[in-house]
């Protein structure tokens, strides 16, 4: 278990966590040393660097787990540049969109990834680049920058409007990933498989923590669950990190005794496993330790579960990660048994980028009677505090869509589904799905004769996950005081709680 250091470094230290020689990441292609990611880290930083770009300016990368990808993180803070990492599965728009509003001033991608952009995609002053044009004879040694120097930008879903950019820093990524390297006890003679798209914090720390632990990560773009399980075969694998759709997937398929016994640790975040899957987790890879987990883009990771404590109570999500403090706040301010989770400590975030009214929503003083000071996020969850100490998830707060570990806004589901003139007016909801978590319902108003033709344009225009599953043809739309429709009064209609 490596040790909670307090003190945060650049976060391109992280190729020095390991033994030289040491197996940092392997992938299809062969292995990579400590010594040969330092190397390579180096050199990407350089060619980055020659590209005359000012300190501060944001490179994004739209990229399958390559090893452009997982490097970049750590290539661009070297730099002196801002890491914005793409969800490969976006389409063109959001691809354009994320671009444009953190005003990329490069682009790395693949030939044809580049091929789908029109005319205005990539703003006129975004480099594009692909892996070739990131080669260098010289590398730049590690930065030493000062810790609270912005090192990425997150794109995360809100619950109204289009995605938001996180903005965190070297300390808040790299205490991430020294906290969770330590509760996972994770130790250099592991391996880790990381499944979960780069883009997502949660995908990325993988990198990170076991980069800190000195341990090996093994990025994989798999298909099928039966892609995971060769993987785990493969290499070696130890330690497994998914989202619940991802655990049904993989229970439902078959798993050589010997295969699933290699596994030692589980992790979930992105959703909250129900007790039946706990129990089916434990019997199929009893050798494996379970953590639960609870995130926020905006603060990393807020709790865990720990293994010890989860067949006796599957419902939590346990409590504080280190370096974290968690507090549950009443409608009144005042501490409360059930409440607003609100996180506080150095894992806040910077708040999101160019977006100052929505950063003063949730990005609002610790409470009084928080021991940390500062800036803390309230969440807009509600969690219900036991006398055990450990907290359970309530609600959600605001109408964000959760499905298969996506973040999901209802008005960019709505404004798609709108575009097209198919009908014009359209409201997104989640309901409760056993495989997704939550499936996208659609209230439309119209008798929807031309639903073939909506779902073939948003084939086109939306990732998978963004598919809406059902649509709800009706007459009329109810509208509420103001002559908006009425969200509270469809959700009702669909005989579930919001």
């Amino acid at each position: 278990m490596i040790p909670l250091d307090p003190v945060p470094r650049p976060l391109d230290s992280l190729t020095q966590r390991g033994a030289p020689d040491a197996v940092a990441l392997e992938d299809k292609a062969g292995t990579m040393t400590y010594a040969q990611l330092e190397r390579a880290v180096g050199e990407m930083a350089f060619a980055l660097k020659a590209l005359g770009l000012e300190p501060g300016d944001r490179v994004a990368t739209w990229l399958p787990k390559t090893r452009t990808a997982c490097l970049m993180p750590l290539a661009a803070v070297r730099a002196g540049l801002v890491h914005v990492p793409i969800n490969p599965v976006l389409k063109r728009a959001q691809v354009a969109h994320i671009l444009a509003d953190s005003g990329a001033r490069a682009l790395v991608s693949q030939q044809a990834r580049l091929a789908v952009f029109e005319v205005g995609d990539v703003g006129a002053d975004c480099q594009v680049l692909t892996d070739a044009d990131l080669t260098a004879e010289r590398t730049l040694p590690v930065s030493d920058v000062g810790t609270d120097r912005l090192a990425a930008i997150l794109y995360t879903s809100g619950s109204t409007g289009r995605p938001k950019g996180v903005m965190l820093s070297h300390a808040n990524l790299w205490l991430g990933a020294i906290s969770v390297a330590h509760y996972l006890e994770i130790g250099s003679e592991d391996r880790v498989l990381g499944v979960l798209p780069l883009s997502f914090d949660y995908g990325q720390n993988q990198l990170f923590s076991t980069w800190a632990a000195g341990a090996r990560v093994v990025p994989l773009d798999y298909l099928t669950a039966r892609d995971v399980i060769k993987a785990v075969e493969r290499f070696g694998i130890t330690s497994l990190a998914g989202v619940p759709p991802l655990w049904v997937q993989l229970l439902e398929a078959e798993w050589p005794v010997e295969t699933a016994s290699k596994l030692r640790r589980l992790t979930n975040s992105g959703g909250a496993l129900t007790p039946r899957m706990v129990r089916d987790l434990r019997a199929r890879f009893p050798a494996a330790d379970l953590y639960p987990m609870y995130g926020l883009t905006e603060a990393f990771r807020s709790t865990y579960l720990n293994p010890t404590l989860v067949d006796k109570h599957p419902d939590s999500i346990g409590a504080a990660i280190p370096f974290a403090e968690i507090v549950v706040v009443g409608p009144d301010g005042a501490p409360a048994s059930q409440g607003e989770l609100v996180h506080a400590g150095p894992l806040v975030a910077q708040g999101y980028w160019r977006d100052p009214e929505r950063t003063a929503q949730r990005f609002r003083p610790a409470p009084a009677f928080a021991k940390s000071g500062g800036m803390a996020v309230w969440s807009g969850d509600t969690v219900r505090l036991g006398e055990d100490g450990l907290l359970r998830f309530v609600g959600r707060d605001d109408e964000m869509i959760k499905s298969a570990g996506n973040r999901i806004s209802p008005t960019e589901i709505e404004e798609a589904v709108l575009a097209g003139g198919e009908t014009g007016e359209a409201a997104a909801f989640g309901v409760a799905d056993a495989r997704l978590g939550q499936a996208i319902l659609v209230i439309a108003r119209g008798d929807g004769s031309r639903e073939t033709e909506l779902r073939d344009r948003l084939r086109r225009d939306l990732p998978s996950f963004m598919q809406p599953a059902r649509y709800d043809w009706r007459v009329e739309l109810p509208r509420n005081a103001n002559g908006k429709l009425d969200r509270t009064a469809l959700r009702a209609s669909l005989g579930e709680g919001k």
